[in-house]
């Protein structure tokens, strides 16, 4: 006979022997295995021993019985507990229900009435472990497994983790056939990220359902060409082909190509397939299964919606080939001095490159894993906030192998220089409105100082005089020497105006050594003479 066990916790040592002695435990089939006189003391032993019945009183120091109750379901639903309290109290006996607690008994414990609620926990848990146990149960449910299991054996056997008895043992118990003269493993790989882009075509499929749909697109299609067995694993499509000879290759390799063409049609996103090598042997799936994710990766420098073959790849590329490091310095140099379209004109140009170059997609994501550093650190250099650019929690890895065509490569490049360039010309343009701000303030300070020179104001400004001169006039729209001499002129028809100064002095105090030159440049500017000015006014 099963028996169950039991915990008594009380925190009075003569109710728990009282207990102890009440029932003959072995002969209704329970053993007591240990108590507690406190809550606390309780759980840990609860959690330690697994008990079937816990029987607590509710009124004990540290954790009353309640509380024990609602963290003894939290460890395990099935732990079946009994409530014992001196209070007859409504309370605790609908919180106690809540809990879904067996039974609520009122001290004095009765013993005939003790072992009438053990008999009745019994009855239950012998069912719900036989229920657990019953075979036509265990099948049902194995066989509603099978699928699940059958998928998990196929993820095995492409990932290689598989000895060949073992694949051998799986394919009887699963009911699995394998066995082909040649295979060829295939996975198929859609844009999730521009479906979940979209929002208005209620018609299609959402993100959710993308690769579901693609995995009906795949069997639908290959049923007409070979036999295959198909699964969904890491957001793709995965599809071990069976070939009858080598011949058989060619049709097989236009069909997945055919797939990712419908796919196009029907879920309106990219969708490419890479192929791995043919195999012989049931032990080489793994060897095809990476060559087809090592083809699958090549989609972002082929044309989207097409089959990859990992045989054509290692013939097309070139191994030896670099990155010509040129294409990223002059996509720098666009983002600091071109305009906008020569920027764009740029990063045509590099796509261009990456199409024609048939470079290794190591190398590509290497290189382009660089050139986007390069363009981080370039707008770091000029203290833009690079989360506006690249967004918050930018991981450049992840980012790199989400840009999955040169076409999404191209519009991604294409947002983030145009942000770095629009940031760094407004960070000179607040630089150089401060620079010439300072200059004008200078120049204010210091117009009577006859030596004032463009050359003597850079060097307070820290700046080259070139550089000065072309920003100064870009700012106000004249030369520094017509600036300075505008000043002059003011603060002198000024003096003119508000002293009687003598006009050689009045030149001398705006940074004339000389009052001829002076009456020449205020004749110049003003059609009149210092002195004739004066009788005028």
């Amino acid at each position: 006979m099963k028996r169950y066990t039991v915990i008594l916790v009380d925190d009075e040592e003569e109710v728990r022997q009282a207990i102890i002695r009440k029932l003959d435990w072995e002969a209704i089939g329970f053993e007591v295995i240990g108590y507690a006189d406190n809550g606390e003391d309780a759980l840990e032993i609860a959690e330690r021993l697994r008990p079937d019945v816990v029987m607590t009183d509710i009124k004990m120091p540290f954790m009353d019985g309640l509380t024990l109750a609602n963290k003894l379901k939290q460890i395990s639903k099935d732990t079946k507990i009994i409530i014992f309290s001196g209070f007859d109290d409504f309370e605790y006996a609908k919180e106690a229900i809540k809990l879904n607690v067996e039974e609520y008994i009122l001290k004095p414990i009765n013993a005939s009435e003790l072992k009438s609620v053990f008999i009745r926990i019994k009855e239950k848990l012998d069912i719900e472990i036989g229920t657990k146990r019953d075979i036509d149960q265990l099948k049902k449910y194995y066989l509603e497994s099978l699928p699940i299991m059958r998928e998990q054996f196929m993820i095995g056997l492409l990932e290689g983790r598989l000895s060949k008895n073992r694949i051998i043992e799986m394919m009887k118990t699963y009911g699995v056939d394998l066995n082909a003269p040649y295979y060829m493993v295939g996975i198929f790989h859609t844009d999730n990220s521009s479906i979940a882009a979209r929002t208005d075509e209620d018609s299609l499929p959402p993100a959710e359902l993308a690769t579901l749909s693609l995995k009906q697109i795949v069997d639908e299609t290959l049923e007409s060409f070979c036999k295959f067995r198909s699964c969904i694993y890491l957001e793709a499509v995965v599809a071990i082909a069976f070939l009858e000879d080598v011949k058989q290759s060619n049709n097989v390799i236009h069909a997945m190509d055919q797939i990712c063409k419908s796919a196009f049609r029907i879920l309106e996103s990219n969708t490419s397939a890479g192929i791995g090598f043919l195999c012989d042997d049931v032990m080489g799936l793994s060897h095809s299964y990476q060559g087809a994710k090592d083809a699958i990766d090549y989609r972002v420098l082929f044309e989207p919606n097409q089959a990859i073959y990992i045989q054509d790849i290692e013939s097309q590329v070139n191994h030896q080939n670099t990155w010509d490091s040129q294409y990223t310095e002059n996509i720098l140099r666009e983002i600091k001095l071109g305009e906008a379209a020569d920027l764009e004109k740029a990063i045509d140009e590099l796509i261009h490159y990456i199409k024609k170059s048939a470079i290794s997609i190591q190398l590509y994501l290497i290189s382009l894993t660089e050139m986007i550093t390069e363009i981080f650190k370039l707008g770091r250099a000029y203290q833009l906030d690079m989360n506006q650019v690249f967004g918050p929690d930018f991981n450049i890895n992840n980012k790199v192998y989400q840009l999955d065509s040169l076409e999404s490569l191209k519009q991604w490049l294409q947002d983030i220089c145009r942000k770095v360039r629009n940031g760094i010309r407004r960070e000179r343009t607040d630089t150089a409105r401060l620079l010439i701000e300072k200059a004008i303030k200078y120049i204010e300070e210091n117009y009577h100082d006859s030596e004032l020179s463009v050359d003597i104001l850079c060097q307070h400004l820290n700046v080259s005089a070139t550089y000065f001169s072309t920003l100064f006039k870009r700012e106000t729209g004249i030369n520094f020497i017509n600036y300075l001499t505008n000043v002059r002129m003011e603060k002198a028809l000024q003096m003119l105006n508000t002293t009687e100064e003598k006009t050689y002095h009045i030149a001398e105090k705006v940074g004339y050594t000389e009052p001829n030159y002076f009456s020449y440049v205020f004749k110049k500017h003003y059609g009149i003479s210092p002195s004739n000015y004066r009788k005028s006014r």
